[in-house]
Formats: structure tokens, C-alpha cells, sequence
């Protein structure tokens, strides 16, 4: 595990072109028929930053493993062990971690951990520190041994356990960085391409308030950054449409408002929202190539 400030200086000089990846649960698999896209037509980027949802479809996409992230989606979302309030009350973990963490990637439906090795590509996953409420970025070098990062990034504030890692303790990393495009930046990645998972004009209102205080209440830095969600996450969009305009950036989001569930059991509306993603993918592929052969 590499926390990208420790090896910036040596990186920052020969990466240019980034991906960036929003997080948002089962909205995720939209970004996963977008990147099966991607792969389908061999865009590659320089390096890729994925936050929750966002980590958990990356991965597939630096293995190369077109079609993954709907396998396995689409076999399992009705296991209770995928993601449920059934996981919640027995495991304490609305993802049950041996599940979903293990016994999936490792025997059901195989990652190619060796793919992700000889990938090249630097892959960071973005969580939040409960003791400061910061975000940090930490770069996988291997995913069989780093796989708790991921699962860091990934776990929910009210429905999941809080990730210990070298004594540090994490959770979500949308808390803190919904979409670390300005991080990226700052790592030398300066022209990059954004999946969002929310369509154009969404504005996000306050979620969390009063359960936060009390349920967190040892971690006030973290209940500090959980009530500025709200103003962060659309200061965010504000200079992404910024950045947009002045073609800086490149984004792909949602044509449509995704209407998919949180913990959602039907296979068929999963099966749709990858379907908007891959053909929202599809329409902006020219322009995405005209795009990423100015760099």
C-alpha cells in the first residue's frame, strides 16, 4: 500500500492523461458498461483513480476483463451476500466482506490478478480518515494483498464496519472525495477523462445530519466532512463544468437519471443501467478519440 505522496516526485514527471471514476453503489454499473466500452475500442489511459463504486468497476477494467462487472452483478445481486440488509444484521457489513471480497474474486468469478500486475498502470483508490475526515489516495499494487483498501473505499458510513489498515481507520471514500479530479491534477495528471454517475444539472442535497453526530461522534472530524458532503460534492460539479468547457477535461455521464435501486435485487434493471452506460459510451467515442489525440 503507497499513498501517492510518497512516490509523486517520481511519477509526476511522465503521467499525463488520467481516469477519473465517481462512486455511487449500484449506479456504478453504468461506469462498468461504459468501461467495457472502453476496452472494446482500446482507450487506455496513463493512470486511473476510482472512488467506491468506481475502485470496484476500475479494477475489472486493468485486468482487462470485458464483461466482468455485469457478470457478476447480474448472477449475484440477488445473493444476499452481494449486498443486503440480511448481510447488514448478520455481518455487520451491508457487503458481506468474505463474500464479495474473497470468495468472488478469488474462485467464482475469477479476477486476473496477474493481467492487473502486468497492466503498468497506476491504479489509486480513494478512502476517508475518520480520525482527521481527510481523503487520502492510496495507490494498489497488489490487489490480492491490498484488497482491504478497496474494500475501504467501498464501505458505506452507516452500513459498513470501519476499515483498519497500518492503524488507520477508513470508510467511504465519497465521504470525503466524491470526485478527486483535483487530486488527480495535483498528481500530475492534467488532462483526464470523468465518468460520472449522475446525469447533467443533478444537484445533491444534505443527507446526513443528526444520526451522523451520534453515530460518529468519537470521530468529529469525520462528522465535520459527512455534513459538507452536500456543498463539496456540488462545488465539485460546479468546476468540472469549468474545467468542461474549456476542454480541459473530457466527461461521460448518464444521458438519462439513473433510476436504480441502492441495494438493487433485479437483474434486469441492472442489465439496463450498464446498457445506458455502454451506449452512452458508444455515442461519445468519436469525440472522445478526437479528444485524446490532442494530448
Amino acid at each position: 500500500m503507497i499513498k501517492y505522496s510518497e512516490k509523486y516526485k517520481l511519477e509526476v514527471k511522465v503521467l499525463k492523461t488520467g481516469l477519473v471514476l465517481e462512486g455511487g453503489g449500484f449506479r456504478g454499473i453504468y461506469t462498468a458498461g461504459v468501461l467495457d466500452v472502453f476496452m472494446e475500442n482500446g482507450i487506455s489511459f496513463e493512470g486511473v483513480i476510482g472512488v467506491s463504486a468506481g475502485a470496484i468497476h476500475g479494477c475489472s477494467y486493468l485486468s482487462a476483463q470485458k464483461g466482468r462487472s455485469i457478470d457478476y452483478y447480474t448472477k449475484y445481486c440477488n445473493d444476499w451476500r452481494f449486498m443486503s440488509i440480511k448481510s447488514f444484521i448478520k455481518t455487520g457489513n451491508v457487503v458481506s466482506v468474505d463474500f464479495a471480497y474473497h470468495e468472488l474474486p478469488e474462485k467464482l468469478v475469477p479476477y486476473d490478478y496477474k493481467a492487473f500486475d502486468n497492466c503498468g498502470v497506476p491504479f489509486y483508490v480513494t478512502v476517508t480518515n475518520l480520525e482527521t475526515g481527510k481523503p487520502e489516495y492510496i495507490k494498489i499494487n497488489d490487489m490480492l494483498a491490498d484488497i482491504d483498501c478497496l474494500r475501504a473505499s467501498a464501505s458505506l458510513p452507516y452500513f459498513s464496519q470501519i476499515v483498519e489498515i497500518n492503524g488507520n481507520k477508513y470508510l467511504d471514500g465519497g465521504c470525503a472525495d466524491s470526485i478527486p479530479i483535483k487530486a488527480f491534477q495535483n498528481m500530475g495528471y492534467k488532462r483526464n477523462v470523468i465518468v460520472l454517475t449522475r446525469h447533467d444539472g443533478y444537484v445533491k442535497k444534505q443527507e446526513h445530519g443528526v444520526f451522523a453526530k451520534l453515530l460518529y461522534r468519537k470521530y468529529p472530524e469525520f462528522v465535520k466532512t459527512l455534513l459538507g458532503l452536500q456543498e463539496r460534492y456540488n462545488q465539485t460539479l460546479e468546476y468540472i463544468k469549468a474545467l468542461e468547457k474549456n476542454g480541459e477535461i473530457f466527461v461521460i455521464r448518464p444521458s438519462v437519471p439513473l433510476t436504480i435501486g441502492r441495494m438493487e435485487h433485479d437483474s434486469v434493471r441492472v442489465r439496463e443501467v450498464y446498457d445506458i452506460g455502454a451506449s452512452d459510451a458508444r455515442r461519445e467515442m468519436q469525440k472522445l478519440n478526437d479528444w485524446l489525440a490532442k494530448a
